[in-house]
């Protein structure tokens, strides 16, 4: 009687963990998928093929670790003529897109940047090719940067480039828009 006793209690266990690995196994794939549907992914070609991987934190997130100094310079195209109030508007879509591309890759950053009073100066190029090139150097130092295009509804043409947005430690940012004059 005994022996039958240990039997039953070794199948309900047996039977309890193999239950148990099949909703663990279940409910970790859920979370996997979860998780990559976030929009944090990126296209990462593997010997050749496209896969979805998840987005490697930015170069400015190490360095919100390391530097105190960060602010946002809004670059704007003074060839369009925009008005006051346009560029006020562009200025804003330049800055939350290029707080929305950091939310996630690189939240010390912005926490840094929060923490200096979010410091935000506006400069002005004169075309959308030096806007082109001051990107190139951003992206060369590894600092993010994010570029409003206008709909083209109000005073300019569809598809315009005008308005640039760069976020990180200030002496780096420096070095890209320094030379530029103040708006």
């Amino acid at each position: 009687m005994i022996d039958m006793a240990w039997l039953s209690a070794i199948l309900l266990g047996a039977g309890c963990l193999a239950l148990g690995y099949i909703i663990g196994v279940r409910h970790s794939s859920r979370t996997f998928i979860s998780n990559r549907s976030s929009g944090d992914t990126e296209t990462i070609i593997v010997d050749g093929k496209k896969r979805k991987g998840v987005k490697q934190p930015l170069e400015v997130e190490r360095l919100a670790e390391i530097l105190e100094d960060f602010k946002m310079v809004l670059v704007v195209r003074n060839d369009l003529k925009m008005g006051k109030g346009k560029i006020a508007a562009q200025c804003s879509h330049a800055t939350l897109g290029l707080y929305k591309k950091l939310h996630n890759r690189a939240p010390k950053a912005l926490n840094r940047w929060e923490m200096c009073g979010q410091v935000k100066v506006v400069v002005k190029i004169e075309s959308e090719d030096d806007m082109l090139v001051l990107q190139e150097t951003a992206k060369s130092l590894n600092i993010p940067t994010h570029i409003t295009i206008d709909a083209g509804r109000t005073q300019i043409a569809p598809n315009s480039r005008t308005v640039m947005a760069i976020l990180g430690p200030a002496d780096m940012v420096d070095d890209v828009t320094g030379g530029l004059k103040l708006l």
